[in-house]
């Protein structure tokens, strides 16, 4: 919250500042429509794998914050910079430079925002255009390739004012889409009260069977969930450690303390409550929609009068603040490629991608984004390791440095 922010700090963006605009894009179309994939291919039981994977997921987050300021370093403009490029670089000498850039080249395409743009674009249409009939809901190419204009011009707005810009609107946005979102499926859960402890055992029993997806095996159930809880939280993958590591700090285990809310709130509250609220109105077992539509359907079952249009402003919101980090990590990753006095150009290419992301398929989407998450995973998990032993002795310091202070604190009281 800023209580030990020193404003002379090498950085860009204080800690809430960096936890606030990570949040903004693993606090996403991952927990709505996401969780809602995730139940229609692997079952109630892959939000129990999910649950495992934020756990340990949290962990990864210290590990890889940390290491982002441990080793931060310097752009072709001599900017101070911090993510899995910089700290392969830095932590581990030019040799490995190779896998530095194999992790740009995978985040530059992983970090489209191809997911993000296409879910917008279907609860638009879903709720305001076919309803009101100004499109069928069998054409709808002409009015998808429209929301995907407006979209990018929205986007365009912000991402092109940088990191500041965007955790200034981070700050604002995230604490505000969270708690409306949150309040909306709490009172969906209080509805379905009397419910819960069945689903919470279905999501358990099924988590080691599978029967409750048509085909179902455990092996399918445990791939699903940790992969929607990779796209949902991102930890292990390396995006969050770039925006971490333009946190103002000179204290690398802090950010990394910090970084580790981000699984607990994302996956382990907002997922669970999303994923609830789409079990328990039983719209998963009576619906062939999938994403963001399933969601919705939750959302028209409980609330039939205001639901639709909540969801859209979650979703609108959600979406919203995503896209504008997502930016972020493409413009380092290509900066880090071929010179930061270049990054800007990525910018360009990101808002024409949200264009195609509006008209592309939903599989497409999410087989594209998979496919380079895992990508971007192997040079950042690979690399943690290798440093890890460097986190763990900053780690033991730094609490030592903190009993020390507290100690100190007490006699003086």
């Amino acid at each position: 919250m800023g209580r030990y922010d020193d404003p002379d700090d090498p950085g860009d963006i204080n800690h809430l500042q960096a936890l606030m605009s990570a949040l903004s894009a693993t606090i996403g179309m991952g927990n709505i429509s996401g969780v809602a994939v995730a139940i229609v291919m692997g079952g109630p039981g892959a939000l129990f794998w999910m649950w495992v994977s934020a756990i340990v997921g949290m962990s990864t987050k210290f590990f890889t914050c940390t290491l982002a300021i441990m080793y931060r370093g310097t752009d072709s403009m001599g900017r101070e910079q911090g993510g899995p490029m910089y700290w392969i670089r830095e932590g581990l000498g030019k040799r490995w430079k190779p896998l530095a850039w194999f992790f740009c080249v995978a985040a530059v395409f992983g970090a489209l925002p191809l997911f993000q743009a296409n879910q917008l674009t279907q609860i638009i249409r879903d709720v305001m255009l076919v309803p009101h009939g100004f499109v069928s809901a069998d054409h709808h190419l002409l009015s998808d390739f429209i929301s995907g204009i407006i979209i990018s011009g929205i986007v365009s707005l912000v991402i092109f004012g940088g990191i500041r810009r965007i955790g200034q609107v981070a700050e604002r946005l995230v604490p505000f889409m969270i708690v409306a979102y949150i309040l909306s499926v709490v009172y969906i859960i209080f509805v379905h009260f009397s419910e819960i402890p069945y689903y919470i055992n279905l999501i358990i029993t099924d988590a080691f069977s599978g029967k409750a997806v048509a085909g179902g095996t455990l092996g399918s159930v445990i791939v699903t969930g940790i992969r929607r809880a990779a796209f949902s939280n991102e930890a292990g993958i390396g995006t969050a450690p770039m925006v971490h590591g333009a946190a103002k700090t000179k204290e690398p285990v802090r950010e990394g303390l910090v970084a580790m809310l981000g699984p607990s709130i994302d996956t382990i509250i907002v997922c669970t409550m999303t994923a609830m609220a789409i079990l328990m109105t039983g719209v998963w077992k009576t619906t062939n929609a999938d994403g963001v539509t399933l969601t919705l359907r939750a959302f028209q079952d409980t609330m039939p009068t205001i639901g639709s249009y909540v969801l859209v402003i979650s979703v609108a919101t959600f979406s919203l603040s995503t896209l504008f980090t997502y930016s972020y990590y493409g413009t380092k990753s290509l900066g880090f490629l071929i010179g930061a006095e270049h990054q800007h150009w990525y910018n360009y290419f990101y808002v024409a991608s949200i264009i195609f992301g509006s008209v592309a398929s939903l599989t497409a989407a999410i087989s594209f984004i998979d496919g380079m998450f895992a990508m971007m995973a192997i040079p950042t998990v690979v690399t943690s390791v290798m440093l890890s032993h460097k986190v763990r002795t900053a780690m033991k310091d730094y609490f030592a440095r903190m009993r020390e202070m507290d100690l100190i604190s007490s006699r003086i009281k």
